[in-house]
């Protein structure tokens, strides 16, 4: 039986990319040595940091 987790993932997501693409992938696996998982999170919540800093100014307009 597998460990448990406090916070668990259970959602799958694929999507389809080149191979271009996915070099640059494999590369930045290699370079620090991190999951494909961990960097589309970490891109995702770049992602969200810039998409989201517009927003907050409009508001504050």
């Amino acid at each position: 039986m597998g460990r448990m987790r406090e916070h668990p993932r259970y959602n799958v997501i694929s999507m389809r990319i080149s191979d271009e693409e996915r070099e640059t992938l494999q590369e930045i696996m290699q370079t620090t040595q991190k999951s494909m998982s961990d960097i589309m999170r970490e891109a995702m919540e770049l992602f969200k940091s810039t998409w989201e800093k517009p927003r907050l100014e409009n508001k504050a307009a």
